[in-house]
């Protein structure tokens, strides 16, 4: 493999952990006109394309658009995207598509991960790097790292440092699929 394009809604910092890391980077593909991972991606004159899905009749047709706009990669990785990925991205790309999760799935999916974590009062927590299939957080697993919940600590601090481990396994993972160590 040569080549990822990175889905991201947000500040980017999973993009930034990617791109320091020298990853090959052909595209930022985000679904927020104004999320500061579109300045992050400009700034290194990397190529971003804006989706916005309340442009297109549905789903599909939005990701017809991605499709079209879509330099040749070899992966797509999605750091922070916060949609499900729909039946017409998943075909075009089949078991190319990978997630960056903040928990150890298969406990806790969803957008509140860290939070359902927390709330739950589970012990260790941690990130999870999966391919993306039809379900919701329910790929196979590539790689996981565990993060232990201290005594007395806050959720933002427990968000702040499953972060910084997001910031090393996604990068480490994505280097190793490109070299061809991990197969996808």
């Amino acid at each position: 493999m040569s080549t990822i394009s990175v889905f991201a809604s947000g500040t980017g910092s999973n993009f930034e952990a990617l791109a320091d890391a020298g990853l090959p980077i052909a595209m930022v593909v985000c679904d927020h006109a104004d999320a500061p991972v579109v300045a992050k991606a400009q700034a290194r004159s990397i190529a971003t394309f804006i989706i916005d899905y309340r442009d297109y009749p549905t789903k599909a047709a939005a990701e017809t658009a991605i499709l079209a706009a879509l330099p040749a990669s070899d992966l797509i990785v999605l750091a922070g995207y916060m949609r499900i990925i729909g039946p017409t991205l998943l075909a075009a790309y089949p078991g190319q598509i990978i997630n960056l999760h903040p928990a150890l799935l298969p406990s806790f999916p969803g957008r509140t991960g860290i939070a359902d974590a927390y709330a739950y009062g589970v012990k260790v927590t941690g990130v999870t790097v999966h391919v993306v299939d039809a379900g919701i957080d329910s790929g196979r697993i590539l790689a996981q790292a565990p993060v232990r919940i201290l005594p007395g600590e806050s959720l933002a601090h427990l968000e702040a440092r499953i972060h910084a481990v997001e910031h090393q396994l996604l990068p480490h993972t994505v280097a190793a699929i490109l070299k061809e160590e991990l197969a996808l």
